[in-house]
């Protein structure tokens, strides 16, 4: 059975990216450029790890931490109904260039999302990677058209990947430097993400971010999966998805190109018996139970780092990975309750405390009026108090016991704040 078109698995390219002899050329065109990369993470990415080590945190609130991703194809009359009932303070949304006959229907999508801040994930195509005149003229109208209802635009997507349209970083740094000119010559109050590297492949970040190019990013936006090594607690090469984070701070600390602000444009979890919607195979896949927990984690664990300004999930609405399946009907997971349960209880909430030992973890928010302990464990472990406690769990249903279980799936202990005032 053929596989549903899907964005999130994109093979839809001209057909010179599937031929074999085209790609190859196009490497061996693009050699200086990826030789350079190499040549940066040599120098670069020592560096920047011994950074991470002392990189001061910063301070980031819940504010406009929790995004998620929406597209046009998927409910987009249901959307901002849904949208405002999960409590999402951002979002991304993508506008693949190679529609810009749809603008208009874009902007009028856009346009209904006006309590939200909102990222426009500008995708490309290799008509547009390789014409940069076309390219010019068609963000020269996108932005136009937008600008009153975007917040800030993510120029281009997973770099790093050949289906996508680019061969080396140089050519992503050709098509962003039509942005930035544009942003120079035209339209200096809009704000340009970039290079979005997908993956914890920071080679090609840090080329991204040392080159002789002018131009400069108002943020440091990355694809960040961790979902081939499971849980977000689990390491690769050493690195949790915290130890990433801050590995990703210190680069673009040190870089000239961009400002000190970090944008986590893609996340999730493939899930199970989902074929053909899933973009991986079921080995990838997981429960609908663990992607929800993986979910609520993954955003913990970031806020925690207090080095990310927003997590992106991708996204609200997609049978293989979203929190609503459309296979038959409109269908919230689990899920959805768990995002609307931790964007709710975290609302304007500031960063306390961060800690975690033998598989236990618990972080500590609050505001003026109160204080939220959020725990999970990675083995199940059961508490027994002198007298019943309140908490509320995962999904957002309120319990009261002498006896808690800490697990995998995270709940919420809340606790006013005394007025001494």
């Amino acid at each position: 059975m053929k596989a549903p078109f899907s964005w999130d698995n994109y093979s839809d390219q001209p057909y010179q990216l599937k031929d074999r002899n085209f790609k190859k050329s196009m490497r061996q065109k693009e050699l200086f450029s990826i030789v350079l990369t190499v040549f940066s993470a040599l120098i670069i990415l020592p560096l920047a790890y011994l950074i991470s080590l002392v990189l001061p945190k910063r301070r980031i609130p819940t504010d406009t931490f929790f995004g998620m991703s929406v597209n046009l194809d998927k409910l987009p009359v249901e959307s901002p109904k849904l949208i405002k009932a999960l409590g999402s303070s951002t979002l991304l949304i993508r506008f693949p260039l190679w529609e810009m006959h749809k603008l208009s229907e874009y902007t009028t999508f856009i346009q209904q999302f006006k309590d939200q801040a909102i990222i426009l994930n500008i995708m490309q195509d290799r008509e547009h990677v390789t014409d940069l005149q076309q390219l010019k003229n068609n963000l020269t109208s996108l932005f136009q058209e937008t600008h009153n209802s975007v917040t800030q635009y993510q120029i281009g997507t997973t770099i790093n990947r050949a289906k996508w349209g680019f061969f080396s970083v140089h050519e992503y740094l050709r098509f962003y430097k039509v942005a930035y000119q544009l942003k120079q010559q035209k339209f200096p109050y809009i704000k340009l993400l970039g290079p979005s590297v997908i993956d914890f492949e920071y080679h090609f970040t840090a080329h991204a971010l040392f080159n002789f190019f002018k131009l400069k990013y108002d943020g440091l936006s990355a694809l960040l999966y961790v979902d081939r090594r499971g849980a977000p607690e689990n390491k690769q090469m050493g690195f949790d998805l915290i130890k990433k984070i801050d590995f990703l701070d210190a680069i673009g600390f040190l870089s000239p190109k961009t400002k000190r602000h970090i944008y986590i444009t893609e996340t999730n979890w493939p899930i199970s018996n989902t074929a053909p919607y899933a973009p991986t195979s079921e080995h990838e896949c997981v429960s609908e139970e663990e992607y929800a927990n993986f979910m609520v984690r993954y955003y913990l664990l970031a806020f925690a780092s207090q080095r990310v300004d927003a997590v992106y999930w991708h996204q609200l609405v997609a049978p293989g990975l979203g929190l609503i399946d459309t296979r038959e009907g409109v269908k919230k997971r689990s899920a959805y309750d768990a995002y609307k349960t931790m964007t709710t209880l975290l609302d304007a909430m500031h960063f306390h405390s961060f800690k975690h030992q033998d598989g236990r973890y618990t972080l500590v928010v609050g505001n003026t009026e109160q204080v939220i302990t959020v725990l999970w464990s990675l083995n199940l472990e059961t508490i027994t108090y002198n007298s019943p406690q309140d908490y509320i769990d995962r999904d957002g249903y309120s319990h009261n016991t002498t006896r808690i279980t800490i697990g995998p799936s995270p709940i919420y202990f809340t606790k006013k704040v005394e007025n001494h005032g």
